[in-house]
Parts: C-alpha cells; structure tokens; sequence
C-alpha cells in the first residue's frame, strides 16, 4: 500500500473533507487484483459519524470522476475514520484520544505507557505510575493508542491514576 503525499490526488481529499469540516488523516493506494483501492481517512474533534463519512464518499466520489488523478484504470474508493491503530503524529490527535491509554517511544529510546489527560500543540499531559507528566511532542519517536477492553470512568488523573 503507497501513503500518497503532498500531490494532486492529496490536495483534491483535502479541499474536499475540509469543505464538510474533516482533517484528511491518510489517502493511500493499493492494488486489489487488476483493480485500485483509494482509501481515504478522516476525523474530526469528538470523531466522525457514518453520515459524515457518506457525505465525504459522495463529494470525494463526485470530485474525482469530475478529475483525471486517478487516470482511467478502475478503483475502489473507500472513506473511512482514521481508527484507533494508527499512530498519533499530530498534536490534534493527542487531543482526540484524552482520557486513553498509550505506548509511547521516546526520542532517549525510552519507553512509556501513560494515560493522557490534555494536549496541546507543544505538548501533553500524562499520568504515568499514579504521577503527573508534562511531555514535549517533541521528545515523541511513535506513539499508539492501547487497545483497552474497559477504560475509567474518569481521566481525573487523582481518580483512577
């Protein structure tokens, strides 16, 4: 699968998502047999819906036949949200996932599990062992979202620690 970035078809998802109030996340490409399969992620603050995700297909769908980006081999597209696996890189997806636990890999080679309690476009705010953490984004290599089966009620750090 090819992550497509900064060209033609990019900038078309991005003034098309952004005109219905998305963040494009990823456009990527991949071969399915003698067809293509265009998958699109959005989100957006308090994320996305399945009638905000149609919308975005009708218009993605509509800008590109109205386009040649994707030439005249056929192709699938798929729009879909920006999921839980995918790696937090931008400060906006540290303020989506307050209250979550996540693994983190740090530019040192350290390495944390922390719950985030707040983020900002420098940093983030973490409870690490029960203890409060400001973290610079900077000081971030990678960073996931843990999957977890039942998460606190609260993200009050003094609460559930």
């Amino acid at each position: 699968m090819d992550t497509i970035k900064g060209g033609p078809l990019e900038q078309l998802a991005e003034r098309c998502v952004s005109a219905l109030g998305l963040d494009l996340e990823a456009v990527e490409l991949s071969k399915a047999g003698k067809r293509r399969v265009l998958r699109i992620a959005v989100d957006t603050d308090g994320g996305v819906g399945i009638d905000s995700i149609a919308e975005a297909t009708r218009e993605l769908s509509n800008a590109l036949d109205a386009s040649d980006v994707m030439g005249a081999q056929p192709y699938t597209l798929e729009v879909t949200s920006r999921g839980v696996d995918r790696p937090l890189t931008l400060p906006r997806h540290w303020r989506r996932n307050v209250g979550r636990l996540v693994v983190a890999e740090l530019a040192d080679g350290s390495r944390l599990k922390a719950r985030i309690t707040a983020a900002d476009e420098s940093a983030v705010d973490l409870t690490v062992d029960g203890a409060l953490r400001r973290l610079p984004l900077d000081d971030v290599a990678t960073a996931r979202v843990e999957a977890e089966l039942t998460r606190p009620k609260s993200t009050d750090p003094r609460k559930d620690g």
